[in-house]
């Protein structure tokens, strides 16, 4: 199952052939609009889908293929944005995550994830689960006397049996990015490394499966953030792998 997460930067509905070309099954994207509420073109396109937001123009959408299923998680937020949960295919959970300031002075960004991984730690715990998104955060921006740093968040999805598909792929340890997933405002000489996909190895066997970024020369026109892909196991609701599931490896990212 080949999956892609791309913040979009806005307007996804006039984006849609550029992220089609990299022919993903699963899509979760960050700051899209609501395809409930907009052209029917881009509704058309959604197909199966689940959107979530505060408003109508950005939120976070995940969409299925044909051959997938999606299924919404109640899963309590209190407040906390911005976070989509879902099963999918019957096989795996998936957060979808998008962090924001959230008008909180002390849990912004990374907090508003550790906090909601307090709150959902026992439906994480002993399950096959994907998470992943525009965190907004690295570990380079950590605080020593704050207990919720973006390391702290890492370590407790270890903890949790989840790993950086990223980090395990390429060896590199979290701050220590070589390929940055954002140009802040567009600026080449403001690169950063804040999307990511942490998944437990029932999903994504750890350093075999190849995770690839979008380049600024291929994707600047489009948004600040560069797309992660990468290809997941099929597993079923146990766990386990389901032996009928061919898995595609992804190579590159098609230049759109």
């Amino acid at each position: 199952m080949k999956v892609v997460t791309w913040n979009c930067n806005g307007a996804l509905r006039r984006k849609t052939s550029a992220i089609e070309r990299l022919d993903a099954d699963l899509l979760i994207i960050q700051e899209c609009e609501d395809p409930a509420r907009s052209t029917k073109q881009y509704r058309d396109w959604a197909g199966d889908f689940l959107w979530h937001g505060v408003s109508k123009n950005k939120g976070i959408g995940v969409f299925a293929r044909s051959h997938l299923t999606l299924e919404p998680l109640n899963w309590e937020a209190d407040g906390l944005q911005s976070f989509l949960p879902c099963i999918v295919n019957k096989s795996f959970t998936l957060v979808s995550v998008w962090t924001k300031y959230a008008n909180s002075p002390n849990f912004r960004y990374i907090g508003q994830l550790w906090k909601y991984l307090q709150k959902h730690k026992e439906q994480l715990a002993d399950s096959s689960f994907l998470l992943c998104g525009d965190l907004n955060s690295n570990t380079c921006w950590d605080e020593w006397d704050r207990w919720w740093n973006h390391s702290d968040v890492v370590r407790e999805l270890e903890e949790l049996g989840a790993f950086s598909l990223y980090h395990e792929f390429f060896g590199e340890e979290q701050g220590a990015e070589t390929r940055p997933t954002l140009y802040h405002q567009k600026n080449l000489t403001k690169p950063y490394h804040v999307d990511y996909a942490f998944a437990t190895q029932t999903v994504w066997k750890l350093g075999t499966s190849p995770v690839v970024l979008g380049t600024h020369d291929e994707w600047l026109e489009f948004s600040d953030h560069m797309p992660l892909l990468f290809t997941i196991n099929g597993v079923r609701k146990n766990g386990r792998r389901d032996p009928d599931d061919r898995v595609a490896h992804a190579t590159s990212l098609v230049s759109p």
